[in-house]
């Protein structure tokens, strides 16, 4: 019997490709990353394929290295496979021309994503599966979760019928990350499908001793071009033999396949091709357009590659005189996108070969980019358009294109869906257990043989705090709709914050039942609500429950977590289960779900869902008692014009309605937009206690997200401070007429309490308490004003703070700041510091991982600047090239600076002012007050330009801002650092030139969820190391020593600030390339962030992480560079692992092999102790010179 099951689209590839495959070369990249942890998890757990063995799973540096690993595996003769997206199927592009050319079968999964260009985008479309159509690989495509799965399986059997590489893909996270009710293909169908004599065929072609040849020449003009034409047969052979391939599994499975399926009026007039998920919203329309007379149809593509004509002929019905082709991707420049140029190619020789009569009119359009809707709203306008006197030959649909002009206007209100269907819509904040709770109730829910289930859900890239909304469909037929709810019988909103900014009966109609999460009871909730909703809670006569979710989960111990008592509410209130058997249920998916972190926890959720019950009511809806409460702007008033009409709009969640007039054409935004957004995302917040407060600093310097400031100001400037604003004689010897305060930003605060855990201050009072403290937010107006207030004050003198401290540091304004990270990030920090001591003259090049999401992420950004407009200059290009990218912008500003100094030399006389020349071209730029002079000599250089004219002139104003030390920082995590970019970083520090590399160490692939990388340490347990790693971290430190030219440093905020902080200004200081490596606790080491810097003290303290410098200007003056920082061990490493998950886990499912690898760390941990001892105690000749001194 068929298993039916609830997965999304890349596990329903994942499992296939797993079970019919040796190799797994792996590499992880959103969004398809999890076919990969999927592969890895089940070879650690010894699932068997169906052969019999245990397939082998590896992870490689790069995407590049995958598939050169699976090309090498594929030589020897094994199945292999590998599942990438986006940059990283780019990266293959040379081993899929190689594979390909030799004839060697394999399979390539693919959840098609989107390509950087002028920004980058994680969500799904088919450009990157377009930028290989040309590699000689077979391209075939999956629609729906089912078909990922199905055509896993196909593409594995024709593969080694063809000997053709196949790129099998389906739409980025609305088919890979979509959850659906499927059936799954047992071992035995897949023996059937794929044969044992393929298998052997393949073989036999592998590199051998035993029967040696030769494969992969260098071959002359005389003969490579007939080589290359060998192949023709085998591609023109291809659509039938995989065409067959699908008539058998039919047979096997009775799911029919075809290479090119039409759906329709069998005597159209007008029809639309279309590929991937886009068919599943046409057909609905389809079917209705036809029942009401019209005569259309569709033509899906699953076959695109070799491209199928004889198939795409014979489906297309002659009577169709109009057809549409969408392509999902967009060429600039082309004459159409790639499936119309096809499809116009195969008509048109169609029609001059005999083969059809006449010619369609054609015409192609552009959809669904980076995961852009695409609905039946859409596809009736694509119609309409066809069925117009004079169709556009080019247009676009799902945007509003007023620059060309090309967008179709479509009526959203239209609605196809199936009324059987329960559609439910819930609104929660990232990290807050919503989506979590929802992928439960889809599973609960679709478990029973006559429900299916759908559930997608969407967010934003931020990393906590964002808004999640949740789509969720249930009924009694097969739901195909990619697309998002649009009249919800159910919402839910699980944060009051979200229903202030925020229309959330946007997906509302007549009858809806609406469940809040408010903390003001049944009776005041309504007064609380914004008049635009209360009205339309009247006109649509909702129903509106109410609960005090975070009430009920502080009484069960489970603090702010209230995903499975709004869970229990939804199931209460819809009916759609008997009240005792969805309890019954839910207790046991909490179970499944909680039972790896402790039973306490899944005790904890259970007594949660009893008593979530007696705490939920129905809200009284009065028809004419309205509220004076509008909807809180997504912006200040005063904010600038791009972010009151741009960047409000994306606040809003209206970001899809912008014009392309209102985009910047080349990926260019404003910096320093976060501080519009105020995101009021933790009930919880810091308060600082101004009478205990000993102004040490601590806290502000490790704020993960810049909400604690403090000023120092003369003690008149506050006469008129409003009420609340605090302050403190500044704890400074000789200026008694002095204040300081520390203000808390609450509305950006997370809650973290970093700061709390930073504090030195212990009352003897009340031990419990420090100098700053959690509190819940009870007056934020009040606050806003305090925190209005401070920002009047100036801003302390930078040349006249003391950057050598860390109570120094806390006076100097952050320029990264109210960052979307994690509540509780270890890397922003460091990020923080660095822009606090150079971000007025740095340029920064942030490789593709968290940082630079946090970092660059829309609609705000982190990046500010100061009074006088100066800030950080932030750009990413992509993951693996960041080290070279970095590089050129030290060598464009080096140039640049050659040339200012040129030309002001040369323009002596015109400028005439020698002494300002002089000035500037001798200026030692080294201290903070030396720096604000130099600035302040340009600034009049500048003014003195003004009135001059001529080529030289032109040249220095266009370059004079060089004449100030550049400080360029090459920024990225430890996957980039030790893996992909690896080479790179390596290249760039034997450059000797002046970069300053900054890697944010985790100690695994953060931005992906958590994937091992080779900084992860001996034993973890992580995302493609499920068995614990079995090789020792990198060194990356001692790597770049090796030079004797580099400036290394490795640091841990959390255990030693102040050698962070001085770490920090030496290697800027430092005429040439410098390394620091800085600890950052993460969520993915699994344990409660708030004791991240003890965590960080462990590290240190158990030798697990020895800080140092590695300073080359001591050994050129005779002394021992290295400086061995941190005292020795005081901890085992044990005391220190035993704290995190990461290393727990191994120790609970294996005991065993948990100790054998926690003793072989701790002797490498003792190792590496004695050797950085050694080290600190050799002599200076005993070190590598740096080749540019001339000491």
């Amino acid at each position: 019997m068929n298993e039916q099951a609830i997965i999304d689209g890349n596990e329903a590839a994942a499992d296939v490709a797993y079970r019919v495959s040796e190799l797994c070369s792996i590499y992880p990249i959103t969004p398809s990353s999890t076919m990969a942890e999927l592969a890895d998890e089940w070879s650690a757990h010894r699932r068997p394929n169906i052969f019999g063995q245990v397939p082998t799973v590896i992870e490689m540096q790069s995407e590049g290295g995958a598939a050169g690993a699976m090309h090498g595996a594929l030589q020897g003769g094994a199945l292999s496979t590998t599942f990438t997206a986006s940059q990283g199927l780019l990266l293959m592009i040379p081993n899929m021309y190689r594979i390909a050319g030799e004839l060697t079968s394999t399979v390539f999964h693919v959840a098609a994503r989107s390509l950087a260009t002028q920004g980058l985008s994680i969500f799904g479309d088919h450009q990157d599966v377009m930028a290989v159509r040309q590699t000689g690989v077979c391209l075939l495509s999956s629609a729906s979760v089912q078909e990922a799965h199905d055509m896993a399986a196909i593409s594995h059997s024709a593969t080694l019928r063809t000997r053709l590489p196949i790129v099998h893909f389906f739409d980025g996270f609305r088919t890979s990350h979509e959850l659906n009710t499927m059936v799954r293909l047992s071992d035995d169908e897949l023996r059937r499908i794929i044969p044992r004599e393929l298998v052997l065929e393949h073989r036999s072609r592998a590199l051998s001793p035993a029967n040696p040849f030769i494969r992969g020449t260098a071959q002359n003009p005389d003969t490579y071009f007939q080589s290359r034409e060998t192949s023709n047969l085998y591609y023109q052979w291809a659509p039938k033999v995989i065409a067959n391939e699908m008539e058998k599994f039919a047979e096997l499975t009775g799911r029919r396949y075809g290479l090119v399926e039409y759906h329709g009026a069998p005597d159209a007039d007008r029809a639309v091709v279309v590929m991937g998920s886009g068919i599943e919203a046409i057909l609905p329309v389809v079917e209705r357009m036809n029942a009401e007379g019209a005569r259309v149809g569709v033509l899906q593509i699953r076959l695109y590659r070799p491209f199928p004509t004889e198939a795409f002929l014979e489906a297309l019905p002659p009577s169709v005189t109009r057809l549409a082709v969408l392509d999902r991707t967009k060429e600039p420049g082309a004459s159409g996108e790639p499936l119309f140029l096809d499809v116009t190619s195969v008509l048109g020789e169609a029609v001059a070969g005999g083969a059809r009569e006449k010619l369609p009119v054609t015409i192609g359009g552009r959809y669904g980019l980076s995961s852009k809707e695409f609905t039946p709203a859409m596809a009736r306008a694509v119609f309409d358009e066809l069925a117009a006197e004079s169709p556009r030959p080019r247009f676009t649909v799902g945007i509003h294109d007023d620059v060309t002009n090309l967008s179709l206007d479509y009526d959203p209100a239209l609605d196809f869906e199936d009324p059987e269907t329960l559609r439910a819509v819930f609104y929660g904040l990232g990290s807050d257990g919503t989506v979590g709770a929802n992928k439960n109730t889809i599973k609960i829910l679709g478990s029973s043989a006559d429900t299916f289930a759908q559930g997608y859900f969407v967010y934003d890239s931020k990393k906590s705090g964002s808004r999640t909304v949740s789509h969720l469909r249930f009924g009694p037929n097969p739901i195909r709709a990619p697309y998002l709810v649009s009249q919800a019988g159910f919402i839910g909103c699980h944060h009051w914050s979200i229903l202030e900014r925020v229309d959330i009966l946007e997906f509302a109609r007549p009858g809806t039942v609406l469940l809040l999460n408010s903390p003001h009871g049944p009776e005041e909730t309504w007064h609380q609500l914004p008049v635009p909703m209360q009205r339309r809670i009247v006109e649509l006569g909702i129903r509106v429950y109410v609960i005090d979710a975070g009430k009920v989960a502080r009484a069960a111990g489970l603090g702010s977590r209230t995903n499975t008592i709004l869970q229990t509410c939804f199931f209460a209130i819809s009916g759609v289960l008997p009240r005792e058997q969805a309890i019954e249920r839910i207790k046991a998916a909490i179970t499944k779900t909680y039972a790896r972190k402790s039973a306490e926890v899944v005790r904890k959720n259970h007594d949660a869902v009893d008593s979530a019950l007696a705490e939920l009511h129905e809200m009284p809806v009065p028809i004419d008692d309205w509220s004076d409460r509008g909807l809180i702007p997504p912006v200040p008033e005063g904010a600038p014009k791009f972010v009151r009409t741009v960047t409000a709009e994306m606040l809003r969640g209206r970001g899809d309605d912008l014009p392309v007039s209102a985009l910047p054409v080349d990926g260019t935004y404003p910096s320093g937009t976060t501080k519009y957004e105020k995101r009021n995302i933790s009930e919880i917040v810091a308060e600082w206690d101004a009478e205990e407060c000993i102004q040490c600093g601590n806290c502000a310097f490790v704020c993960p997200h810049s909400v604690l400031r403090a000023k120092s100001y003369p003690a008149d400037a506050i006469g008129d401070a409003p009420e609340g604003f605090l302050s403190a004689p500044l704890n400074a010897a000789g200026l008694p007429q002095t204040r300081y305060t520390l203000q808390v930003y609450v509305e950006d605060c997370t809650g973290c309490g970093l700061c709390v855990e930073a504090c030195p201050v212990k009352p003897v009072d009340q031990p419990s308490r420090r100098a700053i403290n959690l509190t819940p937010l009870l007056d934020r107006e009040k606050e806003k004003r305090a925190v209005d207030y401070f920002e009047s004050i100036p801003v302390n003198d930078r040349s006249r703070v003391d950057f050598g401290t860390v109570r120094g540091t806390q006076f100097l304004e952050p320029l990264f700041e109210f960052s979307g990270a994690c509540s509780g990030c270890g890397e922003t920090p460091y990020l923080k510091l660095l822009s606090q001591l150079f971000g007025d003259r740095a340029t920064i090049a942030n490789a593709t991982g968290c940082s630079s999401i946090y970092g660059g992420n829309l609609p705000t950004t982190p990046w500010a600047k100061n009074a006088m407009g100066r800030g950080p200059a932030w750009s990413n290009s992509l993951f693996e090239d960041n080290a070279e990218f970095g590089l050129g912008m030290r060598l464009a500003a080096d140039l640049h600076e050659d040339l200012a100094r040129t030309r002001l030399d040369e323009l002596r006389g015109a400028i005439g002012d020698d002494t300002l020349v002089d000035q500037i071209l001798a200026a030692p730029q080294r201290l903070g007050s030396e720096l604000t002079e130099q600035m302040d000599r340009v600034n009049r250089l500048k003014a003195r330009l003004e009135g001059l004219a001529g080529p030289s002139v032109e040249d220095l104003r266009s370059v004079a801002d060089h004449l100030v030390r550049r400080s360029v920082w090459i920024v990225g995590g430890d996957g980039w650092a030790y893996d992909i970019g690896s080479s790179g970083v390596d290249h760039v520090l034997a450059s000797g030139r002046n970069v300053n590399i900054l890697v944010l160490d985790t100690e695994v692939y953060s931005n992906t969820g958590g994937q091992a990388s080779k900084s992860t340490p001996l034993g973890a347990v992580a995302k493609f190391a499920s068995g614990g790693k079995l090789t020792n971290k990198k060194d990356l430190a001692l790597q770049a020593m090796s030079y004797g030219s580099v400036y290394v440093a490795r640091v841990a905020m959390g255990a030693d600030p102040q050698q962070t902080l001085k770490a920090f200004r030496e290697a800027e200081a430092y005429d040439g390339p410098s390394l620091i490596i800085a600890y950052s606790h993460c969520i993915a080491h699994g344990y409660d962030i708030r004791k991240g810097l003890e965590q960080q003290y462990r590290a240190v303290n158990s030798g697990h992480w020895p800080l140092m410098r590695y300073n080359p200007v001591i050994r050129d003056a005779g002394g021992n560079p290295f400086l061995l920082d941190s005292p020795r061990p005081r901890l085992t490493l044990q005391q220190y692992q035993s704290a995190e998950l990461r290393y727990k886990v191994l120790k609970a499912a294996d005991p065993v092999e948990a100790d054998r690898l926690v003793a072989l760390a701790q002797d490498q941990v003792d190792r590496k102790w004695a050797e950085y001892e050694e080290l600190a105690n050799r002599g200076a000749h005993q070190f590598a010179a740096d080749p540019r001194s001339r000491a």
